[in-house]
């Protein structure tokens, strides 16, 4: 699952003798990874190698220094699309749920945060089957504003996390 729990609902300390400060859970979310990074160097060495096989039906002539320039620039496309995918799935959310506070800080690939928070009471989970930009989308409201959290998850992932978020609020509030 590219989500997971850093403190779940059921691990949280009892009320009575919890700090405010203590979070009663804490979640990290991101987009998912098919290609691993170990992968990814298996991929363009493997890319290479296969790209340059034709080079040897030429080796020792003129048309091989015709066809290296384009093999070459393949290999750095093929290199370069990846490292921009990997790159802007660097992308997380983590949610932060305290007794008397919610907060959501969603951190870009280029560092940029944005932050919102609101009293866990008054927050409500919806889960939108349609007319959200993907199906089953995941939204947060409270404090006069609604947003979006894990749209890089699969349909089943946001239905599931909805469970579970719902779970966390109603542990937060009791």
């Amino acid at each position: 699952m590219p989500y997971h729990w850093v403190r779940r609902p059921e691990e949280a300390p009892e009320k009575s003798g919890a700090s405010s400060r203590e979070p009663v859970a804490e979640l990290v979310l991101w987009p998912h990874r098919s290609l691993p990074r170990t992968g990814f160097v298996g991929f363009i060495a493997a890319t290479a190698a296969l790209l340059s096989l034709p080079l040897f039906a030429v080796l020792g002539t003129k048309i091989l220094w015709g066809l290296l320039p384009f093999i070459v620039l393949a290999v750095w496309a093929i290199w370069r699309a990846l490292s921009s995918s990997y790159r802007t799935g660097e992308l997380t959310e983590r949610l932060t749920l305290h007794r008397d506070r919610i907060e959501i800080v969603r951190r870009a690939p280029d560092g940029t945060e944005l932050r919102w928070h609101a009293n866990p009471y008054w927050v409500s989970v919806t889960l939108h089957a349609t007319g959200g930009p993907v199906p089953d989308y995941l939204t947060l409201k409270g404090e006069g504003r609604e947003v979006e959290l894990g749209a890089f998850l699969s349909p089943e992932e946001r239905r599931d996390l909805a469970v579970a978020l719902r779970a966390a609020l109603s542990a937060a509030r009791s």
